[in-house]
Parts: structure tokens; C-alpha cells; sequence
């Protein structure tokens, strides 16, 4: 009997965050075993391929890999942005980690509606496309005919956290070497430096720089926060630019004031062991973000395993697992996205989180004043991530919900043709 043909095109090979929520999607429909299950790779920005050769636990995927469809697919998914979703199976899966900002475009509801069911990473997500709707025209007479929403079934599907990697280490299991950083207190922040001005980056990493430096200036013995961020780029080029954007913030906010705290970039590819280690080393004390909106917010997740203090906005996808018992949440309002930050996709309304400055100040002051009354919730947040947010988690997720809504396909049988015994002649 053949199994259903199942092909997925998403950038599994690539190093991006689409790519990994690509390869545990991917991961979690092959472990099912009902599937055959093919894989059409595609790119992601500017980011490079190449991850699944690199990383020898990831390579069996590329026996999975097709370089084009020779027959219409009994499922087919897509892992990318809703606006490229398009219909060519007989049964459609969008997936997409969904929106940053509280509406979204016009194009992303058409491509949701092109599929039979569409899988986003967060309620967050499904929120905004829920209550995002349009006015539906005549392409001639430019009446309104309608309204364009949401018609087909949404469902929260979980990154979950691969815990085989990402757990708590001890010391004197990790070889990460960081001696080039003499502060023994650092605050680390992960994820790209985007496009926008200071303070309206969509990781808001400009502003984090800005209230790191506003917190800790003139400070004996200051701690470090570590950037482990890039613009996407090679990563030499990445790495001057991003020296390039501190050192505008220094020159716009801090012209002639001295004894100003050190910030250290790290740049370029990591392993996922190598990453566990930067979360879990001594030297890292807590995780801090700023960010404006998250789809869900992975490195959120795979830190808090570490056990240590997350601080992090009140918005967003990352919500679903930072608990505000247990973690800071920071408070905010929203506003209009700028221009500076502004995309394709983003609607010329939308709005998104803007942190307040005077809380973040306070708080990263007091976590580094008074440290150790924010571990019992980091190793709280640590146990709630391990227990409910995991990869098996959401491996479980993913099969039920194909379970209850993939149709039943006719069998197919190969027929088999018996030997023929032929007369000798």
C-alpha cells in the first residue's frame, strides 16, 4: 500500500528561523510514519543554505528532498508568508509564524483562504488574522461587493523546544569560550538587527543599546550586555554595521559622557550546542528583548531552559510561554508602525509594541542590583517551557491535528505481476 504523497515546500536548508520551524514541522509529519513525505527546498531572504549537511542530525532530511513535482500532491504545504500561499494539492496546509503588528495585509487573508487549513505559531498570530478584515470591491466599478476575511480553520501549532539540545548545563560542561569578555554579570540579547530607526527596529535592539547604556553609565563596575545578533549579511560586513549603528547611538545620546558600559557583538553561525552553551555560561545572567511583535519568539524559549531571568515586552507571540509569574514582562503601548521600519507587508496603520523606558531602566538596574530574587522564577519559567512547550509537545500537536483533519485518500495498490514460467525451448 503507498502512503498519501505529502510534499512541503519551505526552507528547511536554510539558517533562519523559518528554517528551523521548517525542520521540526518537517521532523514531526515524517515521525507520524501515514505520510511519504518529499520536500521542495526553498530559500529565505538573504539568509544561506547549506544547514542540514552542516548539522549531521538534520541530514536525513535531504533524502527527503525533490527538485520538482512530477504529479499533483495529495497534501501539500507551504512554510512561508501567507500572501505565497498558493493551492496545488488535492488537501492544503499554510504555515507561517503569522504577524508582528496587529493587523496585516490584504494579501496574506486571500493567501490564507487559498489553503484548506493553515497552521500559525502563536494566538497572537491567529488573533490578528481573525480580526483582520477588508472591504471587498469591484474591479470596475469599484463598489463595495463584500468583505474580505478569514474563511478557513486556523490552528496554533507550538515551535516546540528540541530538549535534547537546549537544557540546562553546568559549568564545568561548557567549553564556550567567552574570555575575551572580563565582565562576569552580562545581560545577552539574541536575534537580527532590523531595518528602522532607533527605537522602531522591529527587535528594537537600537533602543535596547539606548536604555543599556542610559541604565549603567557612569556605573562602578557595570555589567556587559552581549548582542548576539547580525543584519542577516555576511557576517564580516554584518558585524560593521552593527558596530557602525552603536556607535551612531553613542554619538546621538551620549556625545562626551565617559564610562559608558561595554556592549560585545557576537557574529556569525552557532551551532545549536553552541548556543545552549552561550545561554547556559556563567557569564550570562539573563536574557533581555525589547522586541516590538514576535511571530512566537524561539530563542525566548530555548533560553529560558537555562533556568535564568527572562525580561521581555507584554506582546506578542512570545506570551503564549513567558508567564508574567515568572518572568518580566515589560509594559508598553502600541504605536504606528515608522517608516523607517516599514515593509511590503505591513499595512500603512499597523501598530505594534513600543516598550516603556523608564520600567526597562528600572528593571534591568534591579536584576543586576538584585539578582538572585529573579532566579526562583527563572528556573519556574525553565519548568513550564520543559514540560508543556518541548518538541514532543508539539509533535503530539501536529499529529492529532492531521489526524482529525487530513480526508482519507484511495489506496493505492501496486500490483504485482507473478513469474511467468516459460517453456525452454
Amino acid at each position: 500500500m503507498n502512503k498519501p504523497v505529502f510534499i512541503i515546500s519551505c526552507p528547511f536548508d536554510t539558517y533562519s528561523g523559518y528554517g528551523g520551524r521548517s525542520r521540526d514541522i518537517v521532523k514531526a509529519i515524517i515521525e507520524t510514519e501515514k505520510y511519504d513525505v518529499k520536500l521542495l527546498s526553498q530559500r529565505w531572504g538573504d539568509t544561506p543554505f547549506g544547514f542540514c549537511e552542516s548539522h549531521k542530525e538534520w541530514e536525513f532530511l535531504l533524502d527527503h528532498k525533490v527538485i520538482k513535482i512530477d504529479n499533483k500532491p495529495d497534501i501539500w504545504m507551504q512554510i512561508t508568508i501567507p500572501s505565497e500561499f498558493q493551492s496545488v494539492g488535492t488537501y492544503n496546509i499554510g504555515c507561517t509564524a503569522g504577524i508582528e503588528s496587529n493587523l496585516c495585509d490584504s494579501t496574506w487573508i486571500e493567501g490564507l483562504n487559498r489553503m484548506d487549513m493553515n497552521w500559525v505559531s502563536s494566538q497572537h498570530s491567529k488573533n490578528v488574522f481573525a480580526v483582520t478584515k477588508f472591504e471587498k470591491r469591484d474591479k470596475q466599478t469599484q463598489q463595495i461587493i463584500g468583505t474580505i476575511e478569514v474563511e478557513k480553520p486556523i490552528h496554533v501549532v507550538l515551535e516546540g523546544v528540541n530538549l535534547d539540545v537546549y537544557k540546562f548545563l553546568p559549568n564545568n560542561e561548557i567549553s564556550l569560550d567567552l574570555t575575551s569578555i572580563p565582565e562576569s554579570f552580562c545581560f545577552l540579547f539574541v536575534g537580527h538587527w532590523m531595518n528602522g530607526n532607533v527605537g522602531h527596529d522591529r527587535k528594537n535592539v537600537g533602543l535596547l543599546v539606548k536604555y543599556f547604556f542610559d541604565t549603567f553609565k557612569g556605573t562602578k563596575s557595570p555589567p556587559a550586555l552581549i548582542l548576539k545578533s547580525s543584519t542577516g549579511r555576511n557576517s564580516y560586513m554584518s558585524r560593521e554595521e552593527l558596530l557602525s549603528k552603536i556607535l551612531k547611538i553613542k554619538k546621538l545620546y551620549f556625545k562626551g559622557v565617559k564610562n559608558l558600559p561595554n556592549i560585545y557583538i557576537l557574529n556569525g553561525a552557532l551551532s545549536d550546542q553552541d548556543m545552549n552553551e552561550l545561554y547556559n555560561h556563567p557569564k550570562v545572567k539573563a536574557m533581555v528583548s525589547l522586541t516590538k511583535g514576535e511571530g512566537y519568539g524561539r530563542p525566548l524559549a530555548e533560553f529560558c531552559l537555562s533556568k535564568k531571568p527572562m525580561i521581555t515586552t507584554n506582546w506578542s507571540g512570545h506570551t503564549d510561554f513567558i508567564d508574567p509569574e515568572f518572568s518580566t514582562l515589560l509594559p508598553g503601548t502600541l504605536e504606528k508602525v515608522d517608516a523607517s521600519a516599514a515593509n511590503q507587508w505591513l499595512k500603512p496603520e499597523s501598530q505594534w509594541f513600543q516598550v516603556d523606558g523608564p520600567t526597562t531602566i528600572r528593571v534591568l538596574n534591579d536584576v543586576f542590583k538584585n539578582y538572585k530574587k529573579y532566579i526562583v522564577g527563572g528556573k519556574k519559567q525553565g519548568h513550564k517551557i520543559k514540560t508543556q512547550f518541548d518538541y514532543g509537545s508539539m509533535s503530539k500537536l501536529v499529529s492529532t491535528i492531521l489526524k482529525h483533519n487530513i480526508p482519507e485518500f484511495a489506496k493505492k495498490v501496486e500490483l504485482t505481476l507473478p513469474n511467468l514460467q516459460t517453456p525452454k525451448l
